[in-house]
């Protein structure tokens, strides 16, 4: 029986990776996916044949109940709010395998080893903090929190530095005596403690890059706790996420050119953070929706930068309708997209995806940023800090050295906003000053509806 046991873990983590893999490309991450989610029923399935296995009903009920609420929530969430979801169900792992490491630690017996204890103890730990961490990114990007730091950052410090300091001391006392019900108890307090506090200071402009790194989190404490529990499966599965988030985590760091203490530490698009603007030259300078469209008509080459404002207002189908009929008088439409536009890696994406703009259309910023100096038009939806200019020339600026899509440098850029606001990193805009720059105000939908009547009627 246990060598069916392993064979089954293998075959599930084979499908782990397969899955992953998949994902990687548009084109393939749906049935990635699903391979992945056959590889996580037969590890589930199989686990039912574990030795020495008891409670069986507690266990079905478990799975039952998260099931349907996976089920709901998935069906019921709008495309907007795909960060908070993937943060919170991220969240969820954490406090699983965080839940683990306490039942582990909690046992009367040592028959495991100083080791194990301590890889538990590891486990939960992080586990723990990707816990709350999560819970908290959820909560920033669902507008539940305010977007200041919970603490001033001399206090910040100080915290995180003590917080760090009894972590380590009570992770020793735990390994080397043995853990007691209270020790753990107040150990889990402050991980879970930590986590908040090591979150809330974050901006929300950094939820992608913070979103990642609870991923990798996750995963490895998962991993961690598969050496505890001995179980193949779960060391695997720990292991390629862990790796992945890591990996993705590098990416979207350097995509915004910082540092991942930086990131968790500088606090940008928090209200500290936030510097009082140099003076810009120039004036911000509307557009009607009839002129936009004649500009857009009778271009050549447009470029369309989708940002979150394009995912609140539900315009990708609208975008994408205004693109075939632009298409279908010659202009050669393409889609630009920064690699941390939106809430979390890939929200645009998804979006596009889910309009039906062939992927073939959509582009990186290392391969599109050098069509703008000959677009005749750069049309910006809901994006903003991922074209702000200051990321070249303001030294001064939070985002300087952040790579960024060049839209400034088209011939014409038609922004569609809702007002004058900053975007979500509280950083000014200084395309929006610039000569050859004009402002459609408004929904993105229904100004994105005044376009397409425009087209149509000329």
């Amino acid at each position: 029986m246990n060598t069916i046991i392993q064979i089954a873990y293998f075959a599930a983590a084979v499908l782990f990776i397969l899955g992953l893999k998949r994902m990687s490309s548009p084109v393939t991450a749906r049935d990635g996916i699903v391979w992945a989610g056959g590889g996580m029923a037969v590890a589930v399935v199989i686990t039912y044949l574990w030795p020495d296995m008891h409670n069986y009903l507690l266990m079905t009920l478990a799975i039952a109940l998260g099931g349907i609420a996976a089920w709901v929530s998935g069906k019921r969430v709008a495309m907007t709010d795909m960060p908070q979801m993937i943060a919170l169900y991220n969240g969820m792992g954490g406090g699983a395998a965080a839940a683990i490491g306490a039942v582990e630690l909690s046992k009367t017996s040592t028959e495991h080893g100083v080791v194990a204890l301590f890889l538990a103890a590891l486990g939960g730990l992080i586990g723990a903090v990707s816990f709350t961490g999560s819970l908290v990114a959820f909560a920033k990007l669902q507008d539940l929190t305010k977007r200041g730091a919970l603490f001033p950052k001399a206090m910040q410090k100080q915290i995180m530095t003590g917080g760090l300091v009894v972590f380590a001391v009570l992770a020793l006392v735990m390994v080397f005596i043995h853990p007691y019900g209270p020790v753990v108890f107040l150990f889990f307090v402050l991980a879970l403690g930590f986590g908040v506090i090591m979150t809330m200071p974050i901006g929300g402009a950094d939820m992608p890059v913070v979103i990642s790194l609870y991923n990798a989190l996750t995963g490895l404490a998962v991993g961690l706790e598969g050496f505890v529990l001995d179980n193949a499966a779960m060391i695997i599965a720990g292991t390629v996420v862990g790796s992945a988030g890591t990996l993705l985590t590098q990416l979207m760091a350097k995509a915004m050119n910082r540092s991942l203490a930086n990131v968790l530490f500088a606090g940008v698009g928090t209200s500290d953070a936030r510097i009082e603007q140099q003076s810009i030259e120039g004036t911000m300078k509307s557009i009607e929706g009839s002129d936009a469209a004649i500009m857009m008509a009778f271009a050549e080459r447009v470029i369309i930068i989708p940002g979150y404002g394009m995912a609140v207002a539900q315009a990708q189908h609208k975008i994408w309708e205004l693109t075939e009929l632009l298409e279908e008088r010659g202009v050669m439409v393409k889609f630009a997209i920064h690699p941390v536009a939106g809430r979390m890696p890939g929200h645009m994406n998804v979006l596009l995806a889910e309009a039906g703009v062939p992927y073939d259309k959509i582009y990186d910023l290392e391969d599109v940023n050098a069509e703008f100096p000959k677009t005749d038009v750069a049309l910006i939806i809901g994006a903003n800090d991922v074209v702000n200019p200051d990321a070249r020339t303001n030294k001064s600026s939070p985002i300087y050295g952040m790579p960024i899509l060049d839209a400034d440098k088209a011939k014409n850029v038609i922004v569609i906003k809702r007002g004058k606001g900053t975007g979500f990193s509280g950083v000014e805009n200084t395309l929006f000053y610039a000569d050859n720059t004009r402002l459609l105000y408004g929904d993105g939908q229904k100004m994105a509806s005044e376009l397409i009547q425009g087209v149509k009627g000329l």
